[in-house]
């Protein structure tokens, strides 16, 4: 299990780097990210915590349906977004305090929070609607 956790650390710092360089905009990076981020938190944790734990059952789960809901809620509202909205949400977007690199910085801390684990799926939460954020914007430029 060690090398497997190796691997997908890998896998992240690889995609934190690539999402770094603002020339690589692939999105495959977000979902190599957050799939190797929760890797990681599943061996990571998993010896503190017993195995069966609600956890390690629910949060995959919820982290799967998060970002199915966002993802389909901003696809079904494309028509219905007005200029000021959309205005609103690239401003929201270009902030430096929401970006991609800085929320993948505090996930990486969030993995270490073990005493605070409702800390982890939070800011995975946030990276998800960021993600959703950045792939709307992309696909949509005004």
């Amino acid at each position: 299990m060690p090398s497997l956790t190796y691997l997908c650390l890998g896998v992240a710092i690889i995609s934190f780097c690539a999402v770094l360089v603002k020339k690589w905009r692939i999105f495959i990076w977000y979902d190599l990210f957050a799939s190797s981020i929760v890797l990681i938190w599943f061996s990571y944790w998993q010896p503190d915590f017993n195995s069966d734990a609600p956890m390690y059952f629910y949060y995959p789960l919820y982290f799967a349906m998060v970002t199915a809901l966002i993802t389909l809620q901003l696809e079904r509202a494309q028509q219905k977004i007005d200029p000021v909205s959309f205005s609103v949400m690239q401003s929201l977007a270009s902030r430096a305090v929401i970006q991609p690199w800085a929320i993948m910085i505090v996930i990486f801390i969030s993995l270490e929070l073990k005493q605070n684990f409702l800390f982890f799926p939070t800011v995975m939460t946030l990276f998800v609607i960021r993600f959703a954020l950045v792939n709307y914007l992309s696909k949509h430029v005004r």
